[in-house]
């Protein structure tokens, strides 16, 4: 493909479009940079080229114009010295140089014309590559974008998977068996101070069935003598 046939493609080119039906945005929106950059570098050694080429030719008018003049010069002074025939002959040197002239200068003004043409394919082509840059750098902020958004979905539909809820619910299970386990570790028992106030009352019942007891035997006793 050639340097215009490409630049045409790229200027006639939707850039928004393309990236919008591309598989792959991110990918096509590179490899339309690297287009652009090649052919903008071509299209500036070509206008590079045609500016010397300008300024070469430009110089080869200038050294014709000059011996135009040199020949002009020569005539006038053969007509003022009677020189008929002098001046005849300097002024076909002159029409010659003169001839040349203007071929010289419609080939410099072609060349302008193409150097501003170039100019313009530049500029135009450097608003293309500078609106792809952008939407490059946009591309890629929604990707980095896009990429936590899925990272974060797929942690949401992990947390909602039936496996991680089962996992959830026997951590919970768990849990609640070693509260359940620390509960009966001291189920039963009484603090220090429940025990000193039981171990009290049991000394008070074993007094009292003593006593109990001893009023018994007593009794028996009194019945034994009275005999």
């Amino acid at each position: 493909m050639g340097i215009f046939t490409r630049f045409k493609d790229i200027v006639a080119s939707n850039i928004s479009d393309m990236l919008d039906n591309a598989e792959d945005p991110e990918k096509l929106i590179k490899l339309m940079i690297r287009e652009m950059e090649d052919t903008l570098i071509e299209i500036k050694s070509s206008c590079a080229n045609a500016i010397a080429n300008q300024k070469k030719v430009q110089r080869f008018l200038d050294n014709i114009q000059e011996k135009e003049v040199f020949w002009s010069q020569k005539a006038e002074l053969a007509v003022k010295k009677g020189k008929d025939n002098l001046a005849r002959q300097a002024l076909q040197e002159k029409r010659q140089y003169t001839q040349k002239a203007d071929s010289i200068d419609i080939e410099l003004i072609e060349l302008g014309v193409i150097i501003e043409q170039y100019r313009d394919d530049i500029q135009e082509l450097e608003n293309k590559l500078k609106t792809a840059r952008e939407k490059q750098r946009m591309l890629v902020q929604r990707h980095i974008r896009a990429k936590g958004k899925k990272r974060a979905q797929e942690e949401i539909r992990r947390a909602d998977s039936v496996e991680v809820m089962q996992k959830f619910e026997e951590l919970e299970n768990h849990i609640e068996r070693m509260e359940a386990e620390a509960d009966l570790v001291n189920y039963g028992r009484h603090t220090s101070l429940e025990d000193e106030f039981e171990a009290l009352e049991a000394d008070d019942e074993i007094e009292a069935e003593l006593n109990e007891l001893k009023s018994s035997q007593s009794e028996k006793n009194d019945g034994t003598t009275d005999a």
